[in-house]
């Protein structure tokens, strides 16, 4: 994430949902969307809340990790820093001291699936953040020092991240998992590929996919029906479409396990991620599988992974499961740190919590807790503006509905001990699973026969 920080901070934050406690609350109801789509085919998303003279707007634009080139991972994180690095009306200098004197905040974030800008500004300056924000968007400099000097901070994190155990790690299993799928590399890029990165790849990317027919912009906050139209739409108009960027034939191999990747570090806890293949976002057991994964690893010292690996046996610090979709289909991890010693056997209990769940039905009581969990926790996700902004754009981009809120917590209450036996024989693949371990591989008994695996 690049970040224009500023010297004032608004310590207040809107609160939406302070009566909603984690009792498993059946019925939410979000603050109303408005949707349109505008003539330069960008979908529009507001949510006028009042209670704070105070808007937060992000800009969501599909062009995630997953559209860089092959040879040139990096380029769309690259891209996006690079927009507030100056334009060509205004260096970045000039950018920083117009946003600290408004005390707004602008920054970008990329992620596999999109990237995205988000401003935050107090409603007497909308005009002015709306200005700044438009500009670096479109009018993006990139001036060739300053990328320079982006893509040598970029290398530097890389190489300190390679200390990082749990890193390392977590790039090993999705490289290995995802093969040649654009969702295998660091969101980042890697050191090799950023050298092969040049300004003019920069402005080709931007070229390519920054266009308001390749864009969602969500406001929530202190606005108007009448501010909306004459002071966002009123700009966002004169901003060009694009012809239509081709269709995208995206195919995601995964590697068939069992299949090990051993790293051997001179460290003293072995790090560990056990999965396999994923979800896409929209697919509709993810519901079903939310609460199946809170029982087994999602649910903290709830779970039967904390519970069997940690309580029970005293092997790990810290144990969980997650799924993790995307606009395609994503990943399951277990991540799980033991030292080098029992890393073998905690290894083995994790898949023996796999299969167990494909064995049996979950009590009642595990499920009445999961949903209990998950529904009450759910608002409290939203009480920022900068979360509602983020969750509005992701309904939208996901196609999940702008009653997603409200159908979210009816579909976590009516998922049933049945359903969750079924998502675990559909979706996990304990048979199957690639493993990544990053630790003294002959302390945790796993080096090869003469010697031990290397990095």
């Amino acid at each position: 994430m690049k970040r224009l920080t500023i010297t004032k901070v608004l310590a207040t934050m809107i609160v939406l949902c302070i009566a909603l406690g984690l009792q498993g609350n059946t019925s939410y109801s979000m603050p109303p969307v408005k949707r349109s789509v505008l003539a330069n085919g960008m979908v529009l998303l507001v949510s006028a809340e009042h209670s704070l003279p105070l808007v937060t707007i992000e800009l969501l634009i599909d062009a995630g990790s997953r559209r860089d080139p092959a040879g040139k991972e990096g380029l769309a994180n690259l891209t996006a820093e690079g927009l507030l690095l100056g334009t060509k009306k205004h260096p970045e200098a000039e950018i920083n001291e117009k946003l600290d004197t408004m005390g707004a905040s602008l920054q970008t974030s990329v992620g596999r699936d999109y990237t995205s800008l988000n401003l935050r500004v107090l409603k007497k300056d909308l005009n002015e953040g709306l200005e700044l924000l438009l500009e670096t968007l479109t009018e993006p400099a990139f001036p060739q020092e300053k990328l320079r000097r982006e893509v040598r901070e970029t290398v530097a994190a890389i190489q300190s991240s390679e200390e990082r155990p749990e890193v390392v790690a977590e790039k090993t299993f999705r490289r290995k998992l995802f093969l040649d799928s654009p969702y295998s590399h660091p969101v980042e890029g890697t050191k090799e590929s950023l050298g092969r990165i040049k300004r003019q790849d920069m402005v080709k990317f931007h070229t390519a996919y920054y266009h308001p027919n390749n864009a969602i912009f969500t406001v929530v906050g202190d606005v108007t029906g009448e501010e909306v139209d004459e002071k966002i739409i009123a700009r966002l108009a004169v901003w060009s479409r694009s012809t239509p960027i081709p269709a995208e034939h995206f195919s995601t191999t995964f590697a068939q396990g069992p299949k090990i990747e051993k790293i051997d570090r001179d460290i003293t806890q072995a790090n560990i991620i056990i999965g396999h293949q994923g979800i896409r976002r929209d697919n509709p057991d993810f519901y079903a599988l939310t609460v199946m994964n809170y029982i087994l690893g999602g649910g903290g010292f709830g779970s039967r992974l904390m519970d069997e690996i940690r309580v029970k046996r005293g092997l790990a610090y810290s144990v969980g499961s997650f799924f993790d979709p995307h606009k395609y289909r994503g990943s399951f991890q277990i991540v799980l740190q033991t030292k080098n010693d029992s890393a073998q056997e905690a290894i083995s209990l994790a898949i023996e919590q796999m299969e167990r769940m494909q064995r049996e039905l979950v009590s009642k009581q595990e499920l009445e807790r999961a949903k209990k969990y998950l529904s009450g926790s759910f608002p409290l996700r939203l009480d920022t503006q900068r979360e509602l902004v983020d969750f509005i754009s992701k309904c939208e981009y996901y196609g999940l509905g702008m009653d997603y809120a409200e159908r979210y917590l009816s579909l976590i209450s009516s998922v049933s001990r049945q359903e969750v036996l079924r998502v675990a024989q559909r979706y996990l693949h304990p048979e199957k699973y690639i493993l990544a371990v990053v630790a003294n591989l002959k302390e945790a008994g796993m080096a090869e026969p003469g010697g031990s695996a290397s990095d």
